[in-house]
């Protein structure tokens, strides 16, 4: 069976939404992102959290509407009542170096090299966010890091997909694409 209520998740920046997008696209299945959930919209954006009673309902309701659907992102600390909603949970891992080009990269794209430079209005935001996404690989913020992302996947009653390195958006798509469900338990790409 090919499955239908994917869950994708890594550090920031490894890739996940990226995935879920080209995924979605492939398969016509609902693409949702954790960020458009846990967030409040304010200006400059994530600034706010969500209540997590309220960051649940909005996901239940939209996992309600259709029996095909990609969730990107990451719950750790505050969505473990959907974990059985998910035939696939795909884990992605690129080197930290990669991961932090990408996201400097995507900052820039998003709010403009004068906004996060130096003086600019979201410059201490910026600087705080990569720290943040840094030490994702060394675990010493509490939250998203990726030990405790390994010991959250390792509590997983559904398959993992593993997918590690710098690989093309296509070859990942692929991969995700041949999982079929009760054929074991991981798989490591």
């Amino acid at each position: 069976m090919v499955p239908r209520r994917i869950h994708i998740t890594g550090a920031a920046g490894s890739g996940t939404t990226t995935l879920g997008r080209a995924l979605a696209a492939a398969t016509g299945a609902l693409h949702l992102d954790t960020d458009d959930v846990y967030w409040l919209p304010t200006d400059p954006p994530f600034q706010e959290k969500r209540p997590i009673p309220d960051r649940l309902a909005l996901l239940k309701d939209a996992f309600g509407r259709t029996d095909r659907w990609l969730l990107t992102g990451s719950l750790i600390g505050w969505g473990d009542p959907l974990i059985p909603r998910f035939d696939l949970v795909v884990f992605l891992l690129i080197p930290p170096a990669l991961r932090l080009q990408r996201l400097q990269a995507r900052e820039i794209e998003r709010y403009g090299a004068g906004t996060l430079g130096p003086g600019g209005a979201m410059h201490a935001a910026h600087h705080a966010f990569l720290d943040w996404a840094e030490a994702y690989d060394t675990g010493t913020r509490v939250g998203r890091n990726r030990q405790a992302h390994e010991a959250w996947l390792a509590r997983l009653p559904c398959p993992v997909l593993r997918i590690e390195g710098d690989t093309t958006v296509e070859d990942r798509l692929r991969r995700v694409q041949s999982v079929r469900l009760g054929e074991g338990r991981a798989w490591r790409g």
